[in-house]
């Protein structure tokens, strides 16, 4: 696979290893409390680097993100507004001389955002849930670097799409209008999406409503589908043209399983099966579509004729047509699906599916505007559309309305925006976390947003404002006394087990969490420096035998071991002594 190399790489390809690992400090005073029938619906926002922020989370949520969306700076050279575009900021300058050495003298503006681009995405690919899906916005500047980088670090192999965004034309340009930009999208694991027959849909602009309007018509006309479908007629003929279901009034015929339309009953392409199929009425087969059947075999013909999905016509002398449902049955191929293959969906998938398009169509000023009224004037540039971001993240989350989504260049709030948008829409109790490196921008901007539109919206949700604390370990490699027990619980069992707080079990101190057959036991009450062997800090044969006892591996922390090493093989412990041995996440 060809790599991408640049002034600097060797220096950051393994950075986020080094990162060292921040406390997460809470501010009540920045905070918004979910209402109490929404408390799994709170929001999380840091303020700080998003590389340490991110260094940060991870012991919370390794593993557990279903998407990732981020809209890095496009280092088109921009330093005149208030998110930095250049990746030439004096916090950036700092960090990349001192990571980087002498060699970051050398630096063009490509290498400066490569070197901060790299250890970020290595960061965030930690993240993902082994369905998860990231996606990128980029522009021209940077988007062959940015393919290569995302290559190296997912794997080409995991490359799903590179969507284009047309936002509108720019009459002022000198060559061509370049109105358009790019959302890069990859997969953790694009093997693991194919192995469980993962596919991503979205309901059709207009196809709710139809069905709204069918379930009305059919409770005025109970089962008389005849009636429904001539009233659905004459709602359709009712409709301005530019009303989105207008575009899908083929689907004009109704039966016990709601609005339908006819479809071509041929393969796709051309060169499928040729089987004979018998007319019901004439007992002769009928005409063969000139590229041959849409069905496999003369099995799942006879499957789809018994469940009433092909419909023939009067004779044999013409091919029957099949039917396609506006809410797809159980055994029905889907419309726009990308082959015949496609499993078949059940009856509680949304109606009226499709697959996205690669090229989305809006125009950039609406966000421009819809962010300028919620914060009665103009305060950040080039805002992304929550919308559509609200549709993106909804499609690649294949409808799973619990899902983390994770923004760590956080901007203007717009994601956050997204998620709660789809919260309110289905219900559901998604939740996103947002890193934002400039200090101005998360309180005035991010923050405020997030604040502004729950309260415009009568949104139930909340957040949590978080700015990054002390690090865990002090110059000298001594865990700061400001430490807390539950801190430090969760740093070791994620270092020791790759778990998260969240699947840490529940469990009474000092036994931390049982993952992978190991229990992490934490012998830490404060007092770090106290080694009294009384002290509860020391692992001795009388503490042994007061912990919850585990038959299987036992790691176990404390200030000292009074137990023999042959004592500890019988007991199968691996004993680590703090600080000494509490390793960086």
């Amino acid at each position: 696979m060809p790599t991408l190399d640049w002034i600097g790489k060797r220096a950051v390809v393994t950075h986020h290893t080094k990162a060292p690992f921040h406390l997460l400090k809470p501010r009540a005073d920045l905070s918004l409390a979910a209402k109490p029938d929404a408390t799994d619906r709170q929001h999380l926002i840091v303020q700080g680097d998003n590389l340490l922020g991110l260094k940060a989370l991870l012991p919370r949520y390794a593993g557990q993100i279903k998407c990732i969306y981020i809209d890095p700076p496009y280092n088109t050279g921009n330093e005149g507004w208030v998110y930095n575009d250049a990746v030439n900021s004096p916090e950036m300058r700092a960090w990349l001389g001192k990571t980087v050495g002498a060699e970051a003298e050398d630096l063009t503006r490509h290498d400066k955002w490569l070197c901060m681009m790299y250890p970020r995405l290595a960061l965030l690919r930690q993240f993902l849930r082994e369905d998860g899906v990231i996606l990128v916005s980029i522009d021209d500047f940077e988007a062959y670097r940015l393919r290569y980088v995302l290559d190296e670090v997912f794997g080409e192999q995991n490359f799903i799409a590179q969507l284009v965004w047309e936002k509108g034309r720019k009459n002022d340009a000198k060559l061509f209008s370049i109105g358009h930009e790019y959302l890069i999208i990859y997969a953790l694991s694009k093997e693991y999406l194919r192995k469980n027959n993962i596919t991503w849909r979205e309901p059709k602009l207009g196809a709710k409503e139809i069905w709204l309007k069918y379930l009305e018509l059919k409770k005025e006309f109970s089962e008389d589908n005849e009636k429904i479908e001539t009233a659905l007629q004459k709602w359709y003929k009712s409709l301005h043209n530019s009303h989105p279901s207008k575009k899908l009034s083929r689907y004009k015929h109704v039966d016990k399983d709601g609005p339908w339309r006819d479809r071509d009953i041929s393969w796709p392409g051309g060169g499928g099966p040729r089987y004979e199929v018998i007319h019901p009425i004439t007992r002769l087969p009928c005409q063969i579509p000139e590229r041959g059947w849409g069905f496999a075999n003369e099995i799942e013909m006879q499957r789809q004729i018994s469940v009433g999905l092909v419909v023939f016509r009067e004779d044999h002398t013409k091919p029957p047509f099949r039917k396609a449902h506006l809410r797809p049955i159980q055994g029905e191929i889907v419309d726009d699906a990308e082959d015949n293959s496609l499993e078949a969906l059940d009856e509680e998938m949304s109606v009226g599916l499709q697959v996205m398009s690669s090229v989305i169509y809006k125009q950039s000023q609406v966000a421009v505007k819809s962010l300028r009224n919620l914060m009665g004037g103009k305060v950040f540039e080039n805002p992304k559309d929550s919308e559509i971001i609200a549709r993106l993240i909804n499609y690649v989350t294949s409808s799973d309305k619990n899902a983390i989504i994770l923004d760590s260049f956080a901007g203007s709030g717009t994601t956050a925006h997204a998620v709660m948008a789809l919260n309110a829409e289905d219900g559901g109790q998604r939740k996103c976390i947002l890193v934002e490196m400039n200090a101005h921008i998360a309180q005035n901007i991010t923050a405020e947003r997030v604040r502004r539109v729950i309260a415009r919206e009568g949104w139930g949700d909340g957040f949590e404002y978080c700015e990054l604390g002390e690090t865990l370990f002090d110059p000298s490699g001594d865990i700061r006394s400001s430490v807390s027990y539950a801190d430090l619980a969760e740093h070791v069992f994620f270092v020791e087990t790759g778990c998260v707080r969240g699947q840490m079990a529940a469990t009474t101190p000092p036994l931390v969490g049982l993952a992978n057959d190991t229990a992490v036991y934490l012998l830490y009450n404060g007092v770090l420096k106290d080694k009294a062997v009384n002290s509860g800090n020391v692992l001795t044969p009388a503490l042994l035998a007061s912990l919850p006892p585990h038959l299987g591996r036992k790691v176990i922390y404390g200030t000292a071991c009074r137990l023999s090493v042959a004592r500890l093989q019988a007991e199968n412990i691996t004993f680590r002594q703090i600080p000494y041995d509490v390793r960086q996440a």
